[in-house]
C-alpha cells in the first residue's frame, strides 16, 4: 500500500474516532477530494471466498451442499490439512478441520440475533428458501424490513452446524445509493473471476 493511501485511511480513522457515534456519513469519513488517492490503488473485483472452523468437515459439506445448493470443488493437492472448498453464486466457502491448534472463534449457540455476525446470501424465491428450510427441520427466524419506506427485504436467519448465522434475503428490493464522492464503485462484468469449469467434474 502506497504512502497516499496509508495517509488517507489513517485519517479516515481519526475522522470516525472523532464522530464517535457509529451514525457515520460518508463525508464524515474522508473529503471528497481525497478519494481518489484513496481508490486509485485499490484493484479489488469482488469477493472471492470466506473461510470457516468447523467441527466436522463431512457435516458442514452436507449442510452448504443441502440447504444452499453449493458445489464441492477440487482443493489444491499443496493443501495437505483436512479441509474441503465449496462454490456457487460467485462465492466460495472454504471449510478446514477444526483442531487443538485451530480453534473457532465463539459463536452464539442459543437463539438467532440479526444483529450477530453472519454471512447473506441474495435469494431469486423466498418462498422456495423457505420450504427448504422446513424440509430440512432447520430452525429460522423470518422477518421483513423496511416496509415503511416501499421497498421491503424478506429475511430469513439460520445457523449452520458450528453455529454460524446465514441470512437469506432478497435485497435486490432495495437500491444501493453511493453515500457521497467516495470513489466508484466497481462491479464484474466482463470476466469472472475465478474462472469456473462448465464441462463437467475433472476426472479423479
Amino acid at each position: 500500500m502506497g504512502e497516499e493511501c496509508k495517509d488517507a485511511t489513517a485519517q479516515q480513522l481519526r475522522q470516525v474516532e472523532a464522530a464517535g457515534d457509529g451514525g457515520h456519513r460518508a463525508e464524515d469519513v474522508v473529503h471528497p477530494a481525497d478519494s481518489a488517492k484513496l481508490y486509485e490503488d485499490v484493484p479489488l473485483m469482488a469477493l472471492n471466498h470466506i473461510s470457516r472452523l468447523c467441527k466436522s468437515v463431512d457435516a458442514s459439506v452436507r449442510f452448504y451442499v443441502e440447504a444452499l445448493g453449493f458445489v464441492l470443488i477440487h482443493r489444491p493437492p499443496a493443501l495437505d490439512f483436512s479441509g474441503a472448498w465449496l462454490f456457487n453464486y460467485g462465492v466460495g466457502i472454504h471449510l478446514v478441520q477444526r483442531d487443538d491448534a485451530r480453534k473457532a472463534p465463539d459463536v452464539n449457540p442459543g437463539d438467532l440475533d440479526p444483529m450477530d455476525n453472519h454471512i447473506s446470501f441474495q435469494c431469486e424465491d423466498m418462498r422456495v428458501m423457505e420450504r427448504r428450510l422446513k424440509e430440512m427441520r432447520i430452525r429460522y427466524m423470518k422477518r421483513t424490513i423496511n416496509e415503511e419506506e416501499g421497498s421491503p427485504i424478506d429475511q430469513l436467519f439460520f445457523k449452520d452446524p458450528d453455529g454460524f448465522m446465514i441470512e437469506i434475503c432478497n435485497c435486490e428490493n432495495l437500491e444501493l445509493v453511493p453515500a457521497g464522492a467516495l470513489g466508484r464503485l466497481r462491479l464484474p462484468r466482463d470476466r469472472h473471476n475465478p474462472p469456473v469449469r462448465m464441462d463437467g467434474a475433472r476426472d479423479e
